[in-house]
């Protein structure tokens, strides 16, 4: 069966598309009348292109995958009002002291954390150093960290406050959209989650996480990176798949499709516009299915 792929590799509208990337603008708390613009849009936007495009490939209906890509749109907006300059002092110092970021690698540090109250822990145990790195203790301090490590609260929270617009878009959301958008960092969210919505976790973790380890902006803003490589974000998903978050049917496909070169604007796009002939040359290596 021949697969259609529209060319924009989006199954809603533009119009919806726009609509839901417009929800990662958030209202700063602390400065009446400003508007924190999203940070994430782009990622969300090329990270539910190419999700959308794995799920149909895998055989999910188009119904199924267009609610889907609804869904990755708006998979990191936990972390919409997210103020670069005090998320990234934050997370930059807990990087160098090695203080987990993510809640299922705190709680294997920490066990005795009451599940779902990692940015608590974090506070208690960290707080007077931050204030010591000029960092003021207050709520709007407490949902930067709360964006990593109590992201499913924070979603959800943020989510609740947006059905208003969803519902005039038409647009139901379901909860195993939530599920699938909680697989990165709370894996055991989907331990009892039929088949397919566990796929469509996976999918996301692994188109989101290609898309990450491809982005520029974030590669300079988040992680300190100078370049991107494509050989470090296979190597990753590889580590995923060998620690069980990922299977080999999602990483396959999604390696056949890249391969194929369904995402390379997608990716020279995440690059500012720039795919080397290295680049292309190991993308286009991917071309087979690995079993």
């Amino acid at each position: 069966m021949t697969l259609y792929y529209p060319a924009s590799l989006l199954w809603v509208s533009e119009s919806t598309a726009n609509t839901l990337l417009a929800c990662y603008d958030y209202p700063h708390p602390e400065k009446r009348g400003e508007i924190i613009p999203g940070y994430d849009k782009d990622h969300a936007l090329r990270t539910a292109k190419m999700c959308a495009a794995v799920a149909l490939y895998l055989g999910h209906d188009e119904d199924r995958v267009r609610q889907y890509q609804i869904a990755c749109l708006l998979h990191d907006l936990g972390r919409a009002g997210l103020e670069q300059a005090l998320f990234g002092k934050i997370w930059t110092w807990a990087k160098q002291q090695n203080i987990p970021t993510r809640p299922a690698e705190w709680r294997a540090l920490y066990p005795e954390t009451p599940y779902g109250e990692e940015t608590e822990a974090f506070l208690v145990l960290y707080e007077k150093q931050l204030e010591d790195l000029g960092i003021a203790i207050n709520s709007w301090t407490k949902e930067q960290i709360e964006m990593r490590l109590g992201y499913a609260r924070r979603f959800r929270r943020v989510i609740k406050q947006l059905m208003p617009v969803l519902e005039q878009k038409g647009i139901e959301w379901s909860a195993w959209m939530e599920q699938v958008v909680s697989y990165y960092y709370y894996p055991e969210k989907l331990d009892d989650a039929p088949d397919w919505v566990h796929e469509l976790g996976e999918i996301l973790v692994a188109c989101e996480q290609l898309e990450a380890y491809s982005n520029r902006t974030r590669g300079s803003d988040y992680y300190n990176r100078n370049d991107e490589s494509f050989i470090d974000a296979f190597n990753y998903l590889e580590s995923l798949r060998d620690k069980g978050q990922l299977s080999n049917k999602v990483l396959s496909a999604v390696r056949y499709l890249t391969g194929q070169g369904l995402f390379d604007s997608i990716l020279a796009t995440a690059r500012n516009g720039k795919l080397t002939a290295d680049d292309l040359n190991f993308l286009r290596s991917l071309n087979s299915e690995t079993k």
